[in-house]
């Protein structure tokens, strides 16, 4: 275990429009924009600054990115990853797992079940129980999951993050 302990955000991009010319092209709406905007405002209230964004390829989870590091006041340019697109559960720690090891406040903004089901799998169980209660009702577009994690990015596993909080955007 490392003594230092790291921040994880596990978000879900913003409300996007049901169609495009491809399901990686489908853009956040308006109500999509304010949302991101909001978790952005939720995140810098809690005094989060990301060093380091794991971002999916899809023009929703980068349109959301950029609408919540906006809000935020980040400037800080994503790693924009093809695969996290895609990837289950498993795949999507993998690719937390190539973090590099520096980064103390990493925040992954990508696609449900993926995002709900990693979320649920590294809690530890022993985190805040209203963040719990909340984050057991689901992942809406714009939720945020916040754990802190001990483990070095590249011994991450499941149960390895203690949930610290959640915001719900709107359904």
């Amino acid at each position: 275990m490392s003594s230092a302990p790291r921040r994880l955000v596990v978000m879900r991009h913003a409300k996007a429009e049901a169609v495009a010319a491809s399901d990686l092209e489908r853009a956040l709406t308006e109500r999509g924009r304010t949302e991101a905007a909001q978790a952005g405002e939720w995140l810098s209230g809690l005094g989060f600054v990301p060093d380091h964004a794991l971002v999916s390829a899809a023009v929703r989870t980068r349109d959301t990115w950029a609408c919540v590091a906006e809000s935020a006041g980040w400037d800080l340019e994503p790693d924009v990853d093809s695969g996290l697109y895609a990837a289950g559960p498993e795949a999507a720690v993998d690719l937390l797992r190539l973090v590099p090891a520096e980064v103390t406040h990493l925040i992954v903004v990508g696609h449900n079940p993926t995002v709900s089901h990693v979320a649920q799998l590294l809690s530890d169980g022993q985190g805040d129980e209203a963040a719990a209660r909340a984050m057991a009702g689901g992942h809406p577009t714009s939720a945020c999951a916040v754990f802190d994690v001990e483990e070095e990015w590249s011994e991450l596993g499941f149960g390895d993050g203690r949930l610290v909080a959640f915001h719900a955007g709107r359904d």
